[in-house]
This record gives structure tokens, sequence and C-alpha cells, in this order.
């Protein structure tokens, strides 16, 4: 086995390199301290805008980081790639996959949620999260497939998209397929009738976006309504099957046919962290006191999603994961310097925005009068450019979506490969049409293909016997 040590000096050691991970890495730069962070990508991903990379707006590269890059502005820290399998808090030990134990003196476990189906039959097997690049990425390829397949093969029956979900999340993914099919798709797939595709938003509860104040809820709804969304609120998903989803409202249940499923309803730990020796709240996220540090257990912490204090619980963003771990590193910082603890954690709520498409928008922002449409659509991209790491990625995403958002006749997708389509019957295409060859017809297209391919078959042959007769010099 492979052991990792620590060197004379503290060693902190950091699982998950998101938004309360490099927060707490970066304000221990100048602590006598050797820094460890651990996680199982090479990059960070900027997860609020995972759905631009799934609805084809953005690049995978344009919102994740190298986390190697961290080293250069700050030497004291490593990089390891690993997954974390168990916690040995007696011996101070990370176990990683692969046979790796990292020692530590300090551990702050920032790995972040996954996606919680709350039991629901189907949803676990069927359904899409948008929680890491490489679903994005799967969700987009997919999306275009059905499109391209349609395509070819006509709408014989509706396309449809449900998506599971009223928070943040669900509503900017509904919110951009829903502009992808009402103002993209009539230029880039005439071929395809736009009242034929559908997108629905299935919300439990009885408002999108709940912890908006209600004028900005009111306002979020109009506009998805606007956008010809099937809104479907006070609704129950029962089942996830493989071609849509059983849903239930006011004791009524009712089939939506769907070829694709995006769930963006709530979170849960891994399962994994079950392993971890740590105790485990609502959605098995780890419970934590006023410090952040893991209850019971000196010198473990937890910051961002993973972490719960049951006494005084966060919202589930970004500004409390990065504020908490700041104020880890101070914890730590004043462990190790013999210095003075600081206060208990405490949030400050910067305010919180949510876009629903161009130039729609709403925010709730600290010290601002309560915004919607463009202003709060501007502070939204300014504020989710400006949290970017890297100015290239800052550069990148703002110019992409630039040609998305002000030049409206840009319709160019940021696509991925899709499987060729083959064509359900012989097609013709003709002009600007792609029609259906009578069967009659195609077998005799078929005959005469197959005589052609035997006449260059025999061309090739007697071509290769007249080489062989030439006279060799």
């Amino acid at each position: 086995m492979s052991h990792v040590r620590a060197s004379y000096r503290p060693h902190v050691v950091v699982v998950g390199g998101g938004f309360g991970g490099l927060a707490l890495v970066r304000k221990l730069a100048r602590t006598d301290v050797d820094i460890t962070l651990i996680d199982r990508h090479t990059y960070n991903t900027f997860q609020p805008l995972l759905y631009q990379v799934a609805t084809a707006s953005l690049n995978p590269g344009d919102i994740t980081w190298f986390l190697r890059a961290v080293r250069a502005k700050q030497d004291n820290v490593r990089f390891l790639k690993g997954t974390v399998s168990q916690v040995d808090h007696d011996s101070k030990a990370v176990i990683l996959e692969g046979n790796i134990t990292v020692k530590y003196d300090y551990l702050v476990l920032a790995n972040g949620v996954t996606a919680n189906y709350f039991g629901i039959p189907g949803a676990e097997e069927f359904a899409m999260p948008l929680y890491r690049r490489s679903q994005a990425l799967a969700l987009r390829d997919l999306i275009f497939a059905n499109l391209e397949n349609a395509a070819v093969n006509g709408q014989d029956r509706d396309l449809r998209v449900v998506v599971v979900g009223g928070g943040a999340t669900g509503v900017e993914t509904a919110g951009a397929l829903a502009e992808m099919r009402n103002l993209d798709m009539p230029t880039t797939y005439p071929e395809l009738d736009k009242r034929r595709i559908h997108i629905s938003l299935v919300e439990m509860g009885e408002h999108v976006l709940a912890p908006f104040h209600p004028n900005l809820r009111d306002y979020a709804k109009n506009e998805l309504i606007k956008r010809g969304i099937d809104l479907r609120l006070k609704t129950a998903v029962k089942e996830v099957r493989r071609d849509g989803v059983l849903i239930e409202n006011d004791g009524n249940q009712e089939f939506l046919p769907a070829g694709i499923v995006v769930w963006a309803s709530g979170v849960a730990a891994h399962g994994v962290v079950k392993d971890w020796g740590v105790p485990q709240g609502r959605g098995g996220r780890i419970e934590v006191d006023e410090h952040q540090q893991v209850r019971g257990i000196p010198g473990v912490f937890a910051i961002g999603d993973i972490s719960v204090n049951p006494d005084s619980p966060l919202p589930q963003l970004g500004q409390p994961a990065i504020q908490a771990g700041k104020h880890v590193a101070k914890v730590i910082h004043a462990q190790v310097s013999n210095g003075r603890m600081p206060k208990p954690f405490k949030y400050f709520d910067k305010g919180t925005m949510a876009t629903i498409g161009r130039a729609s928008a709403i925010a709730q922002v600290r010290g601002l009068p309560r915004l919607k449409g463009f202003p709060a659509w501007f502070i939204w991209v300014t504020v989710h450019v400006a949290l970017l790491l890297g100015n290239r990625n800052r550069f990148a995403t703002m110019t992409n979506l630039s040609l998305k958002y002000l030049l409206w006749r840009s319709h160019n997708a940021i696509v991925g490969e899709t499987p060729y389509v083959i064509a359900n019957e012989p097609k013709i295409v003709s002009g600007t049409d792609i029609e259906s060859v009578p069967a009659k017809k195609a077998a005799r297209a078929s005959r005469k293909s197959i005589s052609k391919k035997a006449q260059v078959r025999k061309a090739a042959a007697q071509q290769t016997i007249d080489e062989i007769d030439e006279p060799r010099s």
C-alpha cells in the first residue's frame, strides 16, 4: 500500500475541489501548513452553468478549471487525484481507492453531493441528473441525437423533455430548452414542427423558485408559461420509466410520454459517506457544529452541500460553501498558530438569483431592490462570469453567452458526437423535403443499387486482372 505522509508542518487534507474546498485552500496560503487537495477529477466544475453545457450554449472547458493550477500562486499545496473510500479517525488517515493512504492532522470534507431520488421507482435508472460535466455532455448529446433522428424519420409522435424540480437548476434548464425550441430550431431544424416538441417542468410544491419573494416567483412562473413550458405545479413524480414519467396531481395520475427526463430535485450525500464514520443527518449530509467541525470528531470539518448544522441550516448555494471554507481556514490557522479562535460561523447572505432565459431573470441582492427582467439578467451574467475560475474561462464564457443572448440571429450550437441516423424506411431527399419511398419503388431501387455495386466490383476485378497481365519492367 502506498502512503502519502505529512511533513513536519501540520498536514491539512481537503477532499473536494469545489467552491468551498478551493476557498479554504487559498485562505491557507500564508499559514504554516502543508495542504493536500484530493478530488476524483483533475478539474473544478462551475456547477451553476452546467445546464448551459447541456443545452449547447457553452463548451465544457468554459466552466472547468485545472485543479493543479492552484499551485501557480501557492506553493504549500499539492493535488492528488483519488476517490475516498474510508476514513480512519483513530489513526488520522484517509484511504483512497487504489491502495493509497493519506495521513492528516486536519481533515476538511468538501466533496459535494449527488442527486436525491427520494426512492422514486425508476428515477435513478432512467432520469438524468446535472451534477457533473459528463452528465451535462450526456444530456446534450441525447437531446441532439433525438432531434437528428426525428429530422430524418419524422415526428410520428411528439417529442417531450420532462424536467423534475422547480428550483434554480430546473427552471434554468427548462427555460434554456424552451428558447432552443422557440428561437433556434425553426432555423436549424426546419424539418421539425416545434408545436410537437414539449418541455414539461414538474414541481411538487405550489411555486417555482420557492425561496424568492412572491412577486419574483410569479414573474418567473409567467415567463416560463410565456415561453410555452408545460408547467405542472403541486405535482408529484410517482415513477420514472424508460419512455416517460408517471405524475400525480390532486389524486389524479397521468403518464407523460418523454424521451428525456432531467432530474433537478433534491440532493443527498454520496453513498460512500456512510463508511467514513461521521454523523449524518437529513439526506445523509454530515452534521457539523458552529465552526463547521464534524460533531464529536476534533480536527475534522465539513463544508458546502455535504454539511448541515441542524441548529442553523444553510442554503445549498456557492456562497455559503465559500464563506464556510474561509471560516474553517481561520479556525485551522488559529489552532496551528496558537492564535485567537474566530467567532462561530455566521453566513452573510449576499442574495440569490435565477435566470429564465434571454434578458429574463430574478434577483434578490443585498442593498438593491428586488429585480426582474433585463436588470436582473445582467447582474446574473456578470456575477456568474466573475465567479468563474481563470480569465480564460471568463473570456470564453462571456463570448459564448454574448453570442447567444445579444446576437439574436446566431443559432450556432456547441454540439458533440451523435449516433449515425438510420432511416426506419427508405427515404428520398429532394429539395427541402424528405419523403418515404413506396415499398415497390424501394425494392426496385435496391435491385438497381445491387446491380450497380456488381458492376463496380466487376470493373475493379477486371482492372486487377489487367494489372497482373501487364508485362513487368
